[in-house]
């Protein structure tokens, strides 16, 4: 039996921590993009807010969109509450509230991580090169969290929401890293938009640690269709969404009343797996995004619905405080 206040605290530190990793992906591949740039070819960084699905916020705080804001609204700001700090902190704060479900050494890490994204946060806003530099070191401090939860923890339901937590936001995440693309203005000339948009999508894939398993999987050659179906459909890669789906079906198997977050997650995957990618073009493509990005959304709602927030529903038992109500009980 788990506390649903507790299921709740460790889904959302497994969200807040691939946030945080996530979020530093889409600015390496935001950075790769930079350096691949040719004349005539422009990136609009308001469209990365966009793309994050942040930028009503960042408009409320910065009167204009360029790399300097873009950089500090998405990797120090507290008040934003996705920037990379800030989902570090918060994950650390639910730790905190966690150290009797989880493994021990497991607040030492995340507090390592968290004392570290604090101590750099400001270098990696400044300058290009220590943002590469301090992102990788973020994103190599998360996967020795992932391995001390997979290694050290028991995989009870506690373990499973870790799961969910980590796969839903991963799934989420890639469409937006996938969505990169509708921030570019290409130039006219055919030839130098083909050889560009080829370099972009070995950006992407390199980004989300995707450029071998696909030249290995798929083509020595990287093409736009290819490189879509890869990150949607693929179902022997991790970070693509089908594989993510899959993850967390198996989750949801293994825990009590959920047979409509089953058959939401196997629907979803199996129009995934049905969808003809090869025609989609930048802008069906951001379309579609747009609509799996809502999909997944409703899987989290109907998650917390099930889950952490039943007793908004009925009433509470006699003398049970809100929030405390049994997550396993059936």
């Amino acid at each position: 039996m788990m506390l649903a206040r507790v299921a709740e605290n460790l889904y959302w530190m497994a969200r807040n921590l691939e946030r945080a990793e996530n979020t530093a992906r889409l600015i390496n591949s935001t950075t790769y993009v930079l350096l691949d740039l040719p004349h005539g070819a422009t990136f609009g960084w308001k469209n990365l807010a966009e793309i994050a699905g942040l930028d009503d916020l960042f408009a409320k705080t910065y009167p204009e969109a360029n790399e300097e804001s873009i950089m500090r609204f998405l990797i120090e700001d507290e008040a934003n509450p996705s920037s990379i700090f800030a989902c570090v902190k918060y994950a650390r704060e639910n730790t905190r509230t966690l150290r009797e479900v989880l493994p021990a050494e497991m607040w030492e890490r995340i507090n390592s991580l968290y004392l570290y994204v604090r101590q750099n946060a400001q270098a990696a806003c400044k300058s290009r090169r220590e943002r590469y530099i301090i992102l990788n070191e973020i994103i190599q401090q998360r996967h020795a969290i992932v391995g001390l939860f997979s290694g050290t923890m028991p995989h009870d339901d506690g373990y499973q929401l870790i799961k969910l937590g980590r796969n839903i936001e991963r799934a989420d995440m890639t469409t937006r890293i996938l969505d990169l693309h509708s921030a570019i203005s290409f130039p006219d000339d055919s030839v130098v938009r083909e050889a560009l948009v080829e370099r972009i999508w070995m950006s992407t894939l390199e980004s989300l640690s995707a450029y071998q398993t696909y030249r290995r999987l798929v083509s020595m050659h990287v093409r736009s269709k290819d490189g879509v179906r890869f990150l949607l459909q693929d179902m022997r890669f991790p970070r693509s969404v089908s594989h993510c789906l899959s993850e967390m079906e198996a989750c949801f198997r293994l825990m009590p009343k959920s047979q409509q977050l089953q058959q939401l997650t196997a629907l979803l995957r199996l129009k995934i797996a049905q969808h003809d990618t090869s025609k989609l073009d930048s802008v069906a493509l951001h379309e579609y995004i747009d609509v799996l990005q809502m999909q997944l959304g409703e899987i989290h709602d109907a998650l917390l619905q099930n889950y952490f927030h039943a007793w908004q529903d009925g009433v509470l038992p006699s003398g049970q405080a809100q929030g405390e109500i049994e997550f396993a009980q059936q």
